[in-house]
């Protein structure tokens, strides 16, 4: 004990060390029915539709690699930001979180931001069922982040994997949203996430390798109001949700106001990856796969596993300046196991679990958090409702979509770099609510980022965004964001 509070003595000496400190300020001004789509999403839900918009950001944060050459590690992070013209009000925590790690174990607790499963951060339109799209939730989380060699196997095998548990806090955004209205919200609902993936293959020994997994979500428990399916409660009547934290690990039990008809209590998510890479001197080449479900039967691929997914194509040049990065997405969730759905009766003995209504549900609305989506942003989050004529849901009102989708990005110089991203997107509505008529809508970002070495950690990146079509209109605009990171206590 006396020598475990030494190395406990010693590991909190070393806390003020190697601390970095970050501030920006970003100015978006344009014209148009809503701001540009890159401009508001995939920004973990900071960004805004509104075309006039600001955002001042201060960040101080430790990581947790700093004390690579330890058995335990500490890192930690605060990240406040104050938009400007944000449906998220003027102030927020965007992070705060605490890692300890052991070995390759790593406790992390409080909210931060997390890129998705083996794709492109800055390309991606992101994953389907965990994106990048909504503000962090609040969570205990259990991982192993990296993906750790199993000894014994040359390095061949390899795995990680997370269980997480958590508290959405949008409880008051959702009813403000809602006000006027009689649309169904929640408050104080949980969270849950979990995750298992594989790597065979070393790069070392041959440039094949194979990476997949499993990762799975749920909503749970709290309070509703205005749910009325199935006897749940009249207009305006509170109703307990329900559900724990056994029944969200492991899909089960079934929601309050399921009566005859059960679901698997509360609202869950997840997808399946699947992910090649051929890694080669000065270029790399890779193809991936998403399939998201959302009940039994598209996680056991009952009605065909090819039908809705995110098939991507990742291109990295890491010796050519000018062109460093290229992906190209195909996303299509048209099918969603089909436009039919009925649960078993005594006269109809037959189960049909079709009609999966991608994030949204008959009990917690949609699979969201803020007005953002928390999967991918081309199923168009809530906050966009008000424009697409449907107040105050927070269903999604496109999610049977196909989608085309481009990114580019290099680095000419030590000082220049650039992004492009470009967008087609195609729509039928959804299952309840089709379009009379199909529409479309094309995204376009273009970025360019300037590092000054005379400037330390000074950056200026300027941004041009345009959106055209019948889905959300047409707009113009012009992002500046000026950016300075250091260095508060560097040691090494």
């Amino acid at each position: 004990m006396f020598i475990f509070s030494l190395g406990c003595a010693a590991q909190l000496s070393h806390l003020t060390e190697n601390v970095r400190y970050s501030f920006a300020a970003q100015g978006t001004a344009g014209g148009g029915d809503n701001a540009p789509f890159w401009f508001t999403n995939n920004r973990y839900g900071l960004g805004t539709t509104d075309n006039y918009s600001g955002l001042a950001r201060v960040a101080l944060w430790r990581d947790v690699e700093t004390d690579s050459l330890w058995f335990w590690r500490t890192g930690y992070g605060i990240d406040l930001a104050s938009p400007i013209n944000s449906e998220n009000g003027y102030f927020c925590v965007q992070q705060a979180y605490l890692d300890i790690e052991w070995k390759m174990l790593r406790l992390s607790i409080g909210q931060k931001e997390r890129p998705s499963e083996l794709k492109n951060p800055a390309l991606s339109t992101a994953g389907l069922a965990m994106g990048i799209n909504a503000r962090p939730i609040p969570q205990i989380r259990a991982e192993m982040p990296d993906f750790w060699r199993v000894p014994g196997t040359s390095g061949i095998f390899s795995f990680k994997g997370h269980l997480a548990y958590g508290m959405y806090t949008d409880g008051a955004w959702q009813r403000k949203f809602n006000a006027g209205t009689s649309n169904k919200y929640t408050n104080g609902s949980m969270f849950h996430s979990k995750a298992l993936f594989v790597r065979l293959g070393n790069s070392e020994l041959f440039p094949l390798l194979f990476s997949g997994g499993l990762e799975m979500a749920c909503q749970f428990g709290g309070t509703g109001w205005n749910i009325e399916q199935y006897g749940g409660g009249s207009l305006g009547e509170k109703v307990d949700l329900g559900g724990n934290i056994w029944t969200a690990f492991i899909p089960s039990s079934g929601d309050v106001n399921d009566e005859n008809y059960t679901n698997a209590s509360g609202n869950h998510v997840g997808s399946w990856h699947i992910r090649l890479d051929w890694k080669s001197k000065g270029w790399s080449v890779g193809a991936y796969m998403e399939h998201m479900f959302e009940d039994h039967s598209q996680m056991f691929m009952q009605y065909g596993f090819w039908k809705d997914m995110l098939l991507g194509l990742e291109v990295n040049l890491s010796k050519n300046p000018f062109l460093s990065s290229f992906v190209y997405e195909y996303n299509t969730t048209m099918n969603q196991s089909g436009p039919i759905f009925h649960d078993k009766t005594a006269e109809n003995p037959q189960q049909i679990s079709a009609r999966d209504e991608y994030y949204n549900n008959h009990v917690y609305s949609a699979w969201q958090m803020g007005g953002f989506v928390i999967g991918n942003p081309l199923i168009l989050s809530p906050i966009y409702n008000n424009y697409l004529g449907s107040e105050g849901n927070l269903s999604p009102q496109h999610n049977r979509i196909e989608v085309h989708h481009i990114g580019l990005m290099g680095a000419p110089t030590d000082e220049w770099s650039w992004r492009a991203m470009y967008t087609h997107q195609y729509s039928l509505g959804t299952y309840i609510q089709p379009l009379k008529e199909p529409c479309y809508a094309n995204y376009l970002l273009l970025e360019t980022t300037y590092k000054p070495k005379w400037g330390g950690g000074l950056s200026f990146s300027a941004a041009y965004g345009h959106n055209d079509g019948t889905l959300l209109g047409n707009s113009n605009a012009a992002m500046l964001t000026i950016a300075f990171d250091g260095w508060l206590n560097k040691t090494q």
